[in-house]
């Protein structure tokens, strides 16, 4: 790990949580001629990156260039690497900002581990009638909102797989994985 002041963390950290790894705005107390100084640091040791603001999206300026054009700032790979992101997020980061990212890659689809609540939902959830969130609930422990993330966050979007509802008269919602 790289030796970085608090400030230079803070920053690093922050752009790193958000989309394309945009670093501005900076984070509060950020300001002034000691944001210049550390940004200019950060920019010389390659951990921040210089690149054109797109003004349609909305992208917050570091500095003007003129003729209405603006430079923002944006993590590097080095500076990602730096606070510990892993490798593999750091590349396809910057693929991403650099438009070598191929749009047509198939998800990358991860098998559950076996005896997991996870797994065990899955097979709830494949089964002809399906489940109910109350049905989840009794056999996994997990309180309903707990299922709901499961379903739309691990099940659809980490692991790909096609799940739909249906309401069914006297059971409810039902949720089914269809193949």
């Amino acid at each position: 790990m790289v030796d970085l002041t608090d400030a230079q963390r803070r920053i690093l950290t922050a752009g790193a949580q958000r989309p394309d790894n945009l670093a501005m705005p900076l984070p509060k107390g950020q300001h002034g001629a000691v944001a210049k100084k550390v940004v200019g640091m950060l920019v010389e040791r390659g951990f921040l990156e210089e690149v054109d603001a797109n003004i349609r999206k909305g992208e917050p300026l570091w500095r003007e260039t003129g003729d209405g054009h603006g430079t923002t700032l944006v993590v590097a790979e080095a500076g990602l690497a730096a606070i510990g992101v892993e490798p593999v997020v750091v590349r396809t980061m910057a693929r991403v900002r650099k438009g070598k990212a191929t749009p047509k890659t198939p998800p990358v689809t991860k098998s559950p581990r076996a005896g997991t609540k996870q797994a065990h939902l899955i097979t709830m959830l494949e089964a002809q009638s399906g489940a109910s969130i109350s049905e989840i609930v009794a056999a996994t422990g997990w309180k309903a909102h707990t299922i709901r993330g499961a379903i739309s966050g691990v099940l659809k979007k980490k692991l790909g797989l096609a799940v739909i509802s249906e309401k069914i008269e006297g059971r409810g919602r039902i949720y089914k994985i269809t193949p």
